[in-house]
């Protein structure tokens, strides 16, 4: 009787045995898959950290220029006179007066359907005169003529009803110098508003006093790193006061100090061990990387080494027991009150460090971290590649299995029919025997 197994000729699943002999030999590439995926974890957390290393590289540079903490404000007693400081000012205060704001110079012509002339000119109030030629005297060539010619004037047309205009000139500067006039043609003009310079007066009513001009409205310079804009006449004195911003450079040191904080507890966040319910353990995808805790050190250290011998816990800025770096407000503004100077330069020298350190780390061609992430996906994309080199060999084995099993159907088919043929013969021979003894 032939071979009694579940199946088709062979009694065999071959495609389950198949699947499953695959899934034996795919092993190796599920490893090198997993690898390739924690490869990929890993470098992405490394970019995340460089990000966070250059931001303080960054940061860090605006602060070690010199006055980065010399923050002042600028009050002023009458709301129409503002000021901007910098970090060259100085503390102290002003009184004047405002006598005039800056004016724009303005003509506007009689009203007329065109101009009288193609060629005409327009003189500077330095005396410097500008030939303009129109391509006709419609009033648009005129308009267009004006406002290329350079004479730092701006014209428009304006309509007055019955197919007749007026031309505005304005200049494009406020200021005595800024006013002009119109020459070589016949059509009249009338100044509408007078080019004048903005000016105030120091001291009004003493012997020191002084008279300032500006053609815009803003005076630079007014006090050492001070620019005072006027909007207004004021009569009564008007008092300026500029004081040290203390509050600006309490946030410009604690800005510095969660930059590299950000650093930090990103490492320790993804450096961290954790343990599950049952006990077991799970490192972080950054834990035991030697570059990794070598820029965490060196972070650090940029910060907590002392500054001419001095700690920099004396402004306010300490580590805690977890490597965290904490930033005591008052501590440095009492420091800052005490000893002004002191406190910038140990910022500036702070600053600096961490700036070399973090510009040395995240350096976009031979940064430590960089080279760090450019070695990791090197080894992400070889692993990859293996990965798909494994797709094309597994294919290959499963179509030899399949071929193989596949001749093993067509064998045991053919045994079958043998065992069938030879099965049927067997069956016979008695009744052969019995025939002959009964003859």
């Amino acid at each position: 009787m032939p071979i009694a197994l579940p199946g088709l000729a062979s009694g065999l699943d071959s495609a389950a045995l198949i699947e499953s002999l695959m899934q034996v030999e795919a092993v190796p590439q599920q490893l090198l898959q997993r690898q390739a995926t924690k490869t990929n974890t890993f470098v992405a957390a490394l970019q995340g950290l460089n990000t966070r290393v250059a931001a303080s590289a960054e940061s860090s540079a605006e602060i070690a220029k010199p006055g980065a903490l010399r923050a002042f404000t600028a009050q002023s007693s009458n709301d129409s006179v503002t000021a901007v400081t910098t970090s060259a000012a100085g503390a102290g205060s002003l009184d004047f007066t405002v006598e005039s704001t800056a004016a724009r110079h303005t003509l506007v012509t009689d009203a007329v359907s065109e101009w009288d002339t193609t060629e005409f000119s327009i003189t500077a109030a330095d005396g410097t005169s500008t030939a303009i030629t129109a391509d006709s005297t419609s009033l648009d060539d005129v308009v267009t003529a004006i406002n290329a010619s350079g004479a730092g004037v701006t014209a428009v047309k304006i309509p007055t009803g019955d197919g007749a205009h007026r031309l505005q000139l304005s200049a494009a500067a406020t200021g005595a110098q800024g006013a002009f006039t119109l020459g070589d043609s016949a059509t009249g003009s009338t100044i509408t508003s007078a080019g004048a310079d903005a000016a105030i007066t120091l001291w009004a009513g003493t012997a020191a006093e002084q008279r300032v001009t500006s053609a815009t409205n803003t005076f630079e310079g007014l006090m050492p790193g001070v620019d005072v804009t006027v909007s207004a006449v004021s009569a009564a004195p008007v008092t300026l006061s500029v004081a040290r911003d203390a509050e600006a450079a309490v946030r410009t040191a604690e800005s510095l100090v969660a930059s590299v904080n950000s650093v930090l507890s990103y490492i320790r966040t993804n450096s961290k061990v954790s343990t599950g319910s049952d006990g077991s353990t799970a490192a972080g995808i950054l834990t035991g990387d030697s570059a990794v805790r070598s820029a965490q050190q060196r972070m650090s250290d940029a910060v907590v080494r002392p500054v001419d011998g001095r700690s920099p816990s004396e402004i306010g800025i300490s580590v805690t027991r977890d490597g965290a770096l904490t930033f005591d407000q008052e501590k440095f503004s009492a420091a800052l009150a005490a000893d002004p100077a002191g406190v910038e330069a140990t910022v500036a020298q702070l600053a600096s460090r961490i700036n070399g350190v973090a510009a040395d780390l995240s350096d976009r061609y031979d940064g430590q971290i960089t080279q760090r992430i450019t070695g990791q996906e090197g080894l992400a994309n070889r692993l990859t590649d293996q990965v798909e080199a494994w797709d094309d060999r597994l294919a290959n084995r499963r179509a030899t299995l399949e071929r193989t099993y596949a001749a093993l159907e067509v064998q045991m088919q053919s045994l079958n029919s043998q065992m069938d043929y030879l099965s049927s013969q067997l069956a016979s021979l008695p009744q052969a025997a019995s025939s002959r003894s009964n003859s």
